[in-house]
């Protein structure tokens, strides 16, 4: 019996009823809003994460060749490892600086809290810290560091972070610093040893943005060989206050980035390099899917009327947007099943746009490979990280435990509760079953996890 029919007859047990999880809950997994039987991106199951309930956890990652989930748990100062075959909790890569506090000790400070972006390619970890470093750890290893951390010259965290496909370039940002800037670095692509070393620290021009631009989420395009790095106006991530809030996009081309202090002019379309302004979009989220284009989430957190999700195309600049979905913060495209997911925490409850908390509600939001919503899902309040398994069509989604338990910054509604059958949070397991006869959805595009 292969290990991928078994693996299917699994899916298929845990699809036919609701798992039960620890003695005592008020729920089992994978029930409630969060658990519909009427979409197509069913909930398969919960991970269970050891030690405290999940209060603030950032960025997550999928390795599909090492069968391997990552996530940025701050909330126990690690990043938490996850098989994505038998679905279980592995390790944790510790080591970090976990929650900090804001100054009344109210709420989690999450410019200064860690870990926050995570990235992998073969062997090799990295993770941003909220001490504004980046740590390498080896996979293959003890779990410890692979090199001391690298600091970036930053007072706040290193956030979100791109690969290219070789694992040769990494680009971090700090997006907290005022100004916000990303750093280029050597990265260890395929070696067995680990030397990483700054190349280039990276900056906009002061003068493209009528206020302080803020710098989210990077991706890497092959095809143009580009880094694209998503620009809010003000997104640090206090919103905007402006007489307009349009962010745009970094478009970074590693060979003409020089070393020392590198700072991003105006868009040319000559070189396909600088910072392209955006028309109704204050982005978050960035992820490559087919045919070169970049799906941006959009959110209100940094456009108050943003209402829709924006897809650029990467050669040709031309757009549209993605109507019923916003708010997202990570996206990723899953090649195994041509669909991008969003992890949208602040999507409309109703109507849009929706500028305040109070009209907003987080979904994992599922938009085909023609950039047209299919569905959304409900998730905790605060359910902000996805990332796709894409040789298995398992999508991950964290779960907030709820704020009676660990208070601000916890599920204020029972729906992480009931997805993971328990108060702790949890990694909530959806499955979008595919069937792959004559269907090829790794034709002409790529994802995150392409050769990681």
């Amino acid at each position: 019996m292969s290990a991928r029919f078994t693996f299917r007859k699994s899916i298929a047990a845990m699809l036919a009823a609701p798992a039960l999880v620890g003695a005592g809950t008020a729920y089992a997994a994978c029930t409630g809003p969060g658990a519909p039987t009427n979409t197509e991106t069913k909930c398969l199951t919960a991970v269970q994460i050891p030690g405290n309930p999940l209060r603030s956890y950032d960025i997550s990652w999928v390795n599909p060749h090492r069968a391997e989930y990552y996530l940025a748990d701050r909330s126990n100062a690690g990043i938490d490892i996850i098989d994505t075959q038998h679905l279980t909790f592995k390790r944790r890569l510790g080591g970090f600086v976990g929650v900090v506090l804001n100054s009344a000790g109210t709420a989690v400070n999450n410019d200064k809290s860690g870990p926050d972006g995570v990235v992998t390619h073969g062997r090799w970890l990295y993770a941003g810290d909220g001490d504004s470093t980046l740590k390498v750890f080896d996979l293959d290893g003890s779990g410890a560091l692979a090199q001391p951390a690298l600091k970036t010259g930053g007072s706040f965290r290193v956030d979100e972070m791109a690969l290219t496909t070789d694992g040769e370039l990494l680009l971090t940002v700090n997006n907290a610093d005022d100004p916000p800037f990303a750093t280029l670095f050597a990265a260890n692509g395929d070696r067995n040893h680990s030397s990483v070393r700054e190349l280039s620290h990276i900056t906009i021009n002061a003068t493209l943005f009528p206020d302080t631009p803020g710098i989210e989420q990077p991706t890497w395009d092959p095809k143009t060989k580009r880094f694209y790095v998503s620009v809010p106006i003000l997104g640090k991530p206090g919103g905007c206050g402006t007489a307009t809030c349009d962010g745009g996009l970094m478009v970074i081309d590693p060979e003409t980035v020089t070393p020392g202090n590198f700072v991003l002019g105006a868009f040319n379309p000559a070189t396909n390099s600088g910072v392209l302004q955006l028309s109704n979009c204050g982005p978050n989220g960035a992820t490559v899917g087919p045919h070169d284009n970049l799906l941006l989430g959009c959110t209100p957190a940094n456009n108050p009327t943003n209402d829709s999700t924006l897809v650029i195309n990467a050669t040709t600049q031309h757009f549209s947007h993605v109507n019923g979905i916003v708010g997202s913060d990570e996206v990723w495209f899953n090649k195994g099943d041509g669909r991008y997911y969003t992890g949208s925490n602040r999507n409309c409850r109703t109507t849009a746009p929706c500028p305040t908390a109070a009209t907003q509600a987080a979904v994992l939001g599922v938009i085909d490979a023609t950039s047209v919503l299919i569905e959304t899902v409900p998730q905790s309040s605060g359910s902000h990280s996805v990332a796709a398994d894409s040789k298995h069509n398992l999508i991950f989604v964290p779960q907030s435990a709820p704020v009676r338990i660990v208070g601000a910054g916890g599920d204020t509604t029972t729906v992480g509760e009931q997805i993971c059958g328990s108060t702790n949070g949890c990694i909530g397991v959806y499955v979008h079953r595919v069937d792959h006869d004559g269907d090829d959805h790794d034709r002409d595009r790529d994802d995150h996890d392409h050769d990681h």
